[in-house]
């Protein structure tokens, strides 16, 4: 057994222990430890494709590894979701599918970065990026997120500024394909004139602000354009804004996983 692995099962025995000692039924617990253990391992299964693309990525000089390299100092996404950003851009421009490509939460601008670089070298339509971000750092939660007690501490983090960020896409070359635009989501999706959209980002976070994004821009989302939330499985509040969304318009839709926290999916044709 490996260290980690001793480690979770250690963890996984002192929560049992400790609930025994507050009186909770011990099967009921070692059931639900029994579902973490689980859920791990069918983590890492379905971790293993982008895994392995990693480890070739950094052995092997590939297209994807050479813009990893060059813009993991200025993002927080992991590479899975960062490769599914590069397949979408890919997809949608060798499928023909119409539209801008679109991010919402930006941060410092490493994984706008990321689709900038591949529209510079691979769109010949004048196809447009545009980045919607405060600029200040994250907004606060609201009362709609499940987990505002431990997101509310957040107000503020993620801060990229709008010249920090356009300077990052300046010195990569392709700052002449991009729309940023500063303000809350609320206050700035509906009147951009965006659209139509082929690929749509949506880091967000926070219930709030990924509802809002779906509830406007959905419908401009091309058919056959790609939608990826970075959050879905990491944030409570952005897994259900596109649960209740999915569910109020009735969309059959596949998520496609991604790692732990992303997942894709594609607007039906």
């Amino acid at each position: 057994m490996s260290a980690a692995k001793n480690v979770a099962v250690d963890a996984d025995a002192a929560t049992v222990k400790g609930a025994q000692a507050a009186g909770t039924d011990e099967n009921k617990l070692w059931h639900t430890v029994g579902r973490s253990l689980r859920a791990r391992v069918i983590r890492r299964l379905l971790d293993t494709p982008w895994r392995v693309a990693q480890y070739r990525d950094r052995f092997v000089a590939t297209e994807m590894g050479t813009l990893c390299e060059t813009v993991e100092p200025y993002t927080m996404v992991g590479y899975g979701r960062l490769r599914g950003l590069y397949k979408a851009v890919n997809q949608v421009i060798t499928n023909g599918v119409p539209g801008d490509i679109v991010e919402c939460g930006t941060a410092r601008g490493g994984s706008a970065a990321l689709m900038g670089l591949l529209l510079k070298k691979l769109d010949t339509t004048g196809r447009r990026l545009w980045v919607f971000d405060t600029f200040e750092g994250l907004p606060a939660p609201t009362n709609d997120d499940p987990d505002y007690e431990v997101a509310r501490h957040l107000t503020g983090g993620c801060r990229g500024s709008i010249e920090e960020v356009t300077d990052l896409f300046k010195r990569l070359g392709f700052y002449d394909l991009t729309v940023p635009i500063k303000g809350l989501f609320e206050d700035t999706l509906r009147k951009s004139g965006v659209g139509p959209i082929a690929v749509l980002h949506l880091d967000g976070d926070w219930y709030r602000s990924v509802k809002v994004c779906l509830d406007e821009l959905w419908d401009k989302v091309s058919p056959g354009g790609v939608v990826q939330i970075d959050d879905y499985g990491h944030w409570a509040g952005a897994r259900k804004a596109v649960n209740e969304f999915i569910a109020e318009r009735s969309l059959n839709l596949k998520l496609h996983y991604l790692d732990y926290s992303g997942r894709q999916m594609v607007k039906p044709s």
